[in-house]
């Protein structure tokens, strides 16, 4: 999967869960934010993980075996 795919969907997840507990605490500020951040980390290990089985599979377009 590309990066910026996985981003995306890491930080969209991030939004609507954050939001989701934001508006159920009462508290949207913090949790919007901090949903953010947890979408970026989550995006960032998505794409490491699916770079590192294509890596194990020797898929990487450039890769000298």
């Amino acid at each position: 999967m590309r990066q910026d795919k996985t981003q995306n969907l890491g930080i969209a997840l991030g939004i609507g869960i954050g939001t989701a507990i934001g508006v159920a605490t009462d508290n949207l500020g913090l949790w919007l934010s901090l949903g953010i951040v947890f979408g970026v980390a989550y995006g960032k290990g998505m794409y490491r993980r699916s770079n590192r089985n294509k890596d194990e599979e020797g898929e990487i377009p450039g890769q000298v075996n």
